[in-house]
This record gives structure tokens, C-alpha cells and sequence, in this order.
């Protein structure tokens, strides 16, 4: 067991693999939250713990109540509401997680996880509260749930690699644009439901990975906002060395064109060295 705690520490927060880093602290969360919910149970009083968390922690409806709870633009995205609820959010993310780091960077990861739950949960609200339809039913209604981040990163990978296939049971191969498609529509049709909320936060958080991977192959990188600025350094007397832009010396026009080809034709159709660059310039 001591080995087991040590290997998932490792991979949560040593490994560097951000997929990893956002589905253990989903878990942790969810683990605590519902650990103290059942000695609440327990002790005769009911499950007092998940009321708070939702009110004080979720993501409310009401746009006049945001003011006064303006970081749950931030929290709600790691709080969940029940054992299949995370389940499959984790199993989204891994998934197509995975795929997204076999082409991006971690950095782009952060910020498409973090932007798409920031933007899905601010659409959802001024969706909400510009149509009347809503009006009658957004007192005491909080969004919880990682789904609009979690929709960031599937939108993201679908839009860059579109062809990329998985095998689905009963389905076998398909393409993850279909899957990004059907995600899109079924969140579309569900706006008329009780979780209209959260169909509305998925739609967001999709847009953003879209956008996010639009602007990426128009040679604007949104993540640079995570880098951090050098230092002035003075040097004297010596010869300026010339920096490959990526590990390996891939130059950025190459894998420009790489992804360019991946959009129009597929990851299948890239030629064995254009998939060595790639997966080079995928370690930087």
C-alpha cells in the first residue's frame, strides 16, 4: 500500500503530466467531500456537507449572487456531484487527455483546462440570465463539475487531430470528431432540461478548446500567457547562440505544417518523419 500512495503521489504531482495533476485533485476532492458526508450521515444529522459545498463553493445561477461569491467562477469546476458524475469526467479527460499531450505542450494543457472551465462557467450564467425562459428557476441553482473543462480538452484534440481514431465498444474505430459532435449536439438539445446549466457550461468550455486550437494553427499560442518573462541579462564579449525553437531542432514552420496536414488529412496521412518531428517537438 505504502508503494501504491507513493506511485500515485508520483503521478499526480511529480510526473509533470498535467492529465494526471487535474484527475487526482478531482478525485482528492471528491474523496474528502463525500468522506465527510458519510460521518455527517452517520451521525444521525443527515448529509450536511454537500448543501455547503454547493452553495458556498458551487457556481451560482444567479447573477446577482457573484459578486459576493465571484471565486466559485474558479471552484465549481473541481466539485461533483455524485460517483458517476466524476466518473465519467475523469474517463473524458484521460482519454482525451492523453491525445492532447501526444501533440501539445503542458503549458497549452493548463490553459485549455483552466480557460474552458472559467469560460463554460461564465457562458452558462449569462446564458441563464439574458433569456426569460430561465428567470423563473435560478434561485438557489448552483454548476457544478469539471464537464466544461473536461469539454475544453475533447474539443481541443478534436479540432487538431479530427481523424485521430479510438476503439469504442460495440462501435470499434471511430474518429473523435464524431464524438466531439455527438457531445456537442446531445449538450445543445439538453439546454431545455433541468441541467440546462450545465449543458450550457459544456457548450462554453467546447467553444473555448475550438477557438483555443483555431487560433494555435494561426500561429497564436493563448498560453504564452503562462510564460513567465526573462530576466535582463548583460553579456559581454560573447557570440549570441542560436536556439533551436524546439528540442530536437524542429523549427516552428515545420510542425505548423505538420498540424496544418493532421487538420486537413488526418494524423494517418503524416510520413514516418514528419511523426518523429512531431513527437520531438511534443517533448519540449
Amino acid at each position: 500500500m505504502n508503494n501504491t500512495f507513493k506511485d500515485l503521489k508520483y503521478k499526480v504531482f511529480q510526473s509533470g503530466n498535467p492529465v494526471f495533476f487535474y484527475i487526482g485533485i478531482n478525485v482528492l476532492l471528491f474523496l474528502i467531500i463525500a468522506v465527510i458526508g458519510v460521518f455527517s450521515w452517520l451521525s444521525g444529522k443527515g448529509d450536511l456537507i454537500s448543501p455547503l459545498v454547493r452553495e458556498y463553493v458551487g457556481l451560482p445561477a444567479s447573477i446577482s449572487k457573484l459578486p459576493e461569491r465571484f471565486y466559485t467562477v474558479f471552484t465549481y469546476m473541481f466539485i461533483h456531484d455524485g460517483i458517476l458524475h466524476i466518473l465519467f469526467n475523469m474517463l473524458g479527460l484521460y482519454w482525451f487527455g492523453s491525445i492532447f499531450m501526444n501533440f501539445l505542450k503542458s503549458k497549452q494543457f493548463h490553459f485549455v483546462y483552466l480557460a474552458g472551465g472559467l469560460f463554460g462557467g461564465l457562458f452558462a450564467v449569462a446564458v441563464l440570465n439574458i433569456f426569460p425562459v430561465y428567470a423563473g428557476g435560478l434561485a438557489g441553482v448552483t454548476i457544478v463539475g469539471a464537464s466544461a473543462a473536461v469539454m475544453a480538452i475533447i474539443f481541443a484534440a478534436a479540432t487538431l487531430v479530427p481523424n485521430y481514431t479510438i476503439m469504442l465498444f460495440i462501435f470499434g474505430e471511430v474518429k473523435i470528431k464524431w464524438i466531439a459532435i455527438v457531445y456537442f449536439v446531445l449538450d445543445f438539445l439538453a439546454i431545455g432540461s433541468v441541467n440546462a446549466g450545465g449543458s450550457l457550461a459544456h457548450i462554453g468550455g467546447a467553444l473555448l478548446g475550438f477557438v483555443f486550437i483555431k487560433r494555435l494553427q494561426s500561429g497564436n499560442d493563448w498560453s504564452k500567457l503562462f510564460e513567465r518573462k526573462p530576466k535582463l541579462k548583460v553579456v559581454r564579449n560573447e557570440k549570441p547562440v542560436k536556439k533551436p525553437e524546439f528540442k530536437g531542432g524542429v523549427s516552428q514552420q515545420e510542425i505548423d505544417a505538420i498540424l496544418d496536414k493532421i487538420s486537413t488529412s488526418g494524423y494517418d496521412k503524416l510520413s514516418a518523419v514528419e511523426k518523429e518531428k512531431l513527437f520531438k517537438a511534443s517533448k519540449d
